[in-house]
């Protein structure tokens, strides 16, 4: 258990991070309405952090080099599904979307986790967490606006639900690399492998690239698009993990999930006071529901008395990618 000090100072940490992730879903959809492609935008991000973090992640593996070689397959994979599909997927779901909507579909992570680990162990879920999945599960039809005339575009939910199942790869590579690699070398070298993926998905063709360097709207003002892009990167993208991995450290990988969840709150308002997007009252609703029912399964979580290293640790740390 952490020291009190050391809990209240991981809360302000992982509050902090929450905060900072909250903001890329509005500074992402501004260079989207500028004319950036999603593509464009993810790169840019993944490319510019990998670069900010390479030499800090270099100092981090001094004297770990030999854990590289069972541990280069986890950090290839969170890098090229957990960051750079996430967040490509995330990027789409915005350009249809409010940020605050797409956000809460991918918060649905973990109940694709609980989905994969029923699968997996063939062990029935707890009440608590059987109970949260049909919350959810409610909260994701309000979230949706399936009873109102006007709804949520069918093309951006599909990318906000492939955000959520590459959210849920993340939380599982996380358990995989707990204790293979430290934590920050697996997102640093994760932002690399990250990078290199997009690249090369650009350079083939598959994934179109378009930009513009003029001006975008952010808070009623017209301001360069190096502002968001300096924003999504430098904020939202490597002081956010700094933050989220100095949070999860001192307060425990399962505290601190519950704490990510206020980044649902945080981009609502960031959404509101930058681009004047906010989802509509009854999918506020929703993605109350959403959260509640999130809540719920981590709270069984934490009763599990299962020893599966799997199951105690389904949702280890704060949100990586969005």
């Amino acid at each position: 258990m952490p020291p009190a000090n050391g809990s209240t100072s991981g809360l302000v940490y992982a509050l902090l991070s929450a905060a900072t992730f909250g903001i890329s879903g509005p500074l992402g959809k501004s260079l989207l309405e500028a004319g950036w492609s999603p593509g464009a935008a993810v790169g840019t991000r993944i490319g510019l952090a990998a670069l900010v973090m390479l030499v800090p992640t270099i100092l981090v593996m001094r004297g770990h080099w030999a854990r590289l070689r069972g541990g280069i397959g986890i950090m290839a994979g969170y890098g090229v599904v957990a960051v750079a599909l996430c967040q490509f997927c995330y990027f789409n779901a915005v350009a249809r979307m409010s940020p605050p909507v797409a956000l809460m579909l991918e918060y649905l992570a973990p109940i694709i986790i609980v989905g994969w680990l029923w699968l997996r162990t063939r062990r029935r879920p707890g009440l608590l967490t059987i109970g949260g999945t049909v919350v959810a599960m409610a909260g994701l039809v309000l979230v949706l606006n399936l009873f109102s005339a006007t709804r949520v575009d069918p093309i951006g939910v599909l990318w906000g639900l492939g955000a959520a199942a590459c959210l849920a790869v993340y939380f599982v590579l996380s358990v995989k690399a707990d204790g293979v690699l430290p934590p920050f070398a697996v997102v640093g070298g994760g932002m690399v492998f990250g990078a290199v993926a997009i690249g090369a998905l650009a350079l083939v063709g598959v994934l179109p690239l378009a930009a513009t360097f003029g001006t975008v709207h952010l808070a009623g003002l017209e301001l360069s698009w190096i502002v968001p892009v300096l924003g999504i990167t430098l904020v939202a993208a490597v002081v956010a993990y700094l933050l989220g991995i100095i949070g999860t450290q001192r307060l425990g990988s399962k505290v601190a999930s519950f704490v990510s969840l206020t980044e649902v709150l945080f981009s609502v308002l960031a959404s509101w006071l930058m681009i004047g997007d906010v989802p509509a009252p009854i999918q506020a609703l929703g993605g109350v529901l959403i959260v509640g029912g999130v809540v719920l399964v981590r709270i069984d979580e934490l009763r599990s008395p299962v020893p599966e290293k799997a199951v105690e640790e389904a949702s280890p740390e704060p949100l990586p990618a969005s």
